[in-house]
Parts: structure tokens; C-alpha cells; sequence
């Protein structure tokens, strides 16, 4: 008798066993032993075997001699994702534009599986001191994520705020859910967020949700350190910012 579909054994069940795997390999700062893939992935050690032989011939894996971790074809599948994204070619003029009217650094985050992951940047006049590569995930409750978590769904932003609090910014500064609501709450009334310290404890970060016709897309950053901005500047910047985000979103569908 054939399995239902999405049922334990079918070819549905296994593909989204791979991506667990994949996901486990890709949240990983290093190789991974096989026992370590199978606990994070909450599969059985054999089937993750299995998953990891798949995902080796396909390229999306490889083995060394400490362990598992993601392959080299990960790379192309990205660049595909970055030359073909409609935001990043809406955005990369917009993004210069910013940088050079600011001098400060622009960023592109996108939300992903309960993360934002930079898909661009623009460096302003004094780069910062340190590179954040792209395809980094990072996390939504602080910084830049904070621009993108009021407009995602009420549960996955609920589930974001469970899981991450209570915690303590880079800056030192402790952060009840009840806090974070309230946090989130204004940002979504004036349409932006602004971040000190919070992620990094010397950088202070505004940034604005990008919103297409068909929802939220990412969010645009500008970024500096702490000591280059005072209160003042906050509002100009805002409003060159949330510009940008409007333009970029105005090209969208």
C-alpha cells in the first residue's frame, strides 16, 4: 500500500528531511560530526546518513576529516538567487545612492526561516571594521530585524519573541518579551527601527522595512558607529531612509 502523501515514508517526507539536514550543515560555524547532524536534525543516525550521501553527490555537502558541512554547489544556488532577485536589482541603485548621500554603510537584509540574511551592501566613506559576509543569518530581535518582525505573521513573530527573550544587548541592556512588544509596537507606528548597541556593541543601526505590492520583502540599513551619530542625526536619517525603502518598494510587484 503506498504512503499517504507527506506521510512517513514518501518521497515528500524525504525531501524535507534532506533540507532539515541541509539547514542543520548550514546554521553550523564547522564541520559536523554524524551524530551531532542526526541530534540537531531529530533524525535517526542511519537516515541522516543516508540524507548526507545524498546531499555529498549532489554537491550540497561535503566530508572531512572532522566531519560534515555545507558544499560548494550551496554557492552557485546562491548565485543564481542574487543575479535573479528583482529586490536586489531594485535595490543596488538605491542602496549607492544612500551610501553616497549618508556616507554611511548600506545594507540589504531579507527575512528567512525566522533569521534576516544580508543579501547586499554598500560601503559609505569610513567602512566599518567589521565585515559582515553575505549570507550571514542573523537574528531577528535585534538590530535590522527589528524592521522586519512587526510586519511578519502574528505566530512567527510570537514564536521569535518566546524563544529570544528574555536577553542582554552587546550594550549590556536587558530585554523583557514585554519590552520587545513595546519596541516592536512603535517601530511598526513610525516605520522604522533604530538599534545602539544592541547586536554589536559599538554600532548603531536605522532601518526600514521594504514593502511591495505584495507584502514585506526585506528591509534596508544604513549603519555606523556609535560615536559618528548623535540623537540629532536619527530623524534625517530616517527620512532618507524610509525613501529608499519607499522607492524600492514602489519597483517590486
Amino acid at each position: 500500500m503506498a504512503d499517504a502523501p507527506g506521510g512517513a515514508g514518501s518521497p515528500m517526507r524525504s525531501v524535507e528531511r534532506a533540507f532539515d539536514v541541509l539547514g542543520v550543515l548550514e546554521q553550523a560555524r564547522g564541520p559536523l560530526r554524524l551524530s551531532e547532524v542526526a541530534r540537531r536534525a531529530g533524525l535517526h543516525v542511519a537516515t541522516t546518513q543516508r540524507l548526507l550521501n545524498v546531499l555529498i553527490a549532489r554537491g550540497y555537502a561535503v566530508r572531512e576529516e572532522t566531519g560534515y558541512q555545507v558544499g560548494p554547489h550551496v554557492l552557485t544556488a546562491a548565485h543564481t538567487f542574487l543575479v535573479g532577485s528583482r529586490l536586489n536589482q531594485a535595490s543596488t541603485p538605491v542602496m549607492q545612492q544612500l551610501a553616497a548621500a549618508t556616507g554611511l554603510a548600506v545594507a540589504l537584509f531579507i527575512p528567512v526561516t525566522g533569521a534576516r540574511v544580508q543579501i547586499a551592501r554598500v560601503e559609505g566613506r569610513n567602512p566599518l571594521r567589521y565585515v559582515l559576509p553575505i549570507g550571514e543569518r542573523l537574528p531577528l530581535h535585534v538590530g535590522a530585524g527589528k524592521s522586519l518582525l512587526p510586519w511578519l505573521p502574528e505566530e512567527e513573530r510570537e514564536r521569535v519573541i518566546t524563544e529570544a527573550c528574555p536577553f542582554t544587548t552587546a550594550a549590556g541592556d536587558r530585554v523583557t518579551a514585554a519590552g520587545l512588544r513595546a519596541d516592536l509596537a512603535a517601530v511598526k507606528e513610525r516605520g522604522y527601527a533604530v538599534s545602539v548597541g544592541e547586536r554589536v556593541g559599538d554600532v548603531t543601526g536605522i532601518s526600514a522595512p521594504i514593502l511591495g505590492a505584495s507584502g514585506l520583502a526585506g528591509c534596508v540599513t544604513v549603519v555606523a558607529r556609535v560615536h559618528e551619530l548623535t540623537p540629532d542625526d536619527t530623524a534625517p536619517l530616517a527620512a532618507e531612509l524610509l525613501r529608499a525603502a519607499e522607492a524600492i518598494g514602489s519597483l517590486l510587484p
